[in-house]
């Protein structure tokens, strides 16, 4: 790669957040104390702006649900950042909520990131999650049922919404009984 290529790779990315892991790979580099020492190089610039350590975007405007799902790694939005954008609460939240295999709250540059722990095989398996833009998003039915997993009782304000085909299908995968008999209910009184 030419010594003017390496900004430009960045820029050229449709990805508005990236980890040193990611920033290496774009450069085809062997060397990771090289690329730290040509990050840096960009950061003092004001080409590159570092959000925390290990993370990086192109500017102060980057996507905060991108940088959501990078901070932890497995993660993905979900519960209630879900939930009210699609329509099922009305109550809207600050935070960013997402799923992840650890439970901590992180703020930066007064955004929230609240993550809530799933167990792994729940937290692997992609059924009812999306990938899109460079990050991981739980479809409606998804959020609703990481939900009623997390919290035992939780008041959803309009299910009309749902595909109750979908939230069988990705049931399964919880493997709890509490959560099924919840979920009978919900769908009996829709």
């Amino acid at each position: 790669m030419q010594k003017g290529d390496y900004l430009s790779t960045i820029l050229k990315s449709n990805r508005t957040v990236f980890t040193s892991k990611d920033i290496s790979l774009l450069w085809q580099s062997q060397s990771t104390s090289a690329a730290r020492v040509r990050m840096s190089y960009y950061i003092k610039k004001g080409d590159l702006y570092r959000i925390r350590k290990g993370l990086y975007a192109k500017s102060h405007n980057y996507s905060r649900l991108e940088l959501a799902t990078k901070i932890f790694v497995p993660a993905y939005i979900s519960f209630e950042t879900v939930l009210a954008r699609e329509g099922l609460i009305f109550q809207v939240y600050d935070p960013i909520f997402l799923a992840s295999y650890t439970t901590r709250d992180i703020t930066i540059e007064t955004q929230i990131y609240s993550y809530k722990k799933l167990k792994n095989e729940i937290l692997t398996n992609s059924q009812g999650v999306d990938i899109t833009d460079e990050m991981s998003i739980a479809s409606k039915e998804r959020a609703f049922l990481d939900t009623l997993y997390t919290y035992n009782d939780y008041h959803f304000d309009n299910l009309r919404s749902i595909n109750w085909d979908k939230v069988y299908e990705i049931l399964p995968i919880y493997n709890n009984q509490r959560m099924a008999t919840k979920v009978n209910d919900l769908y009996q009184t829709k």
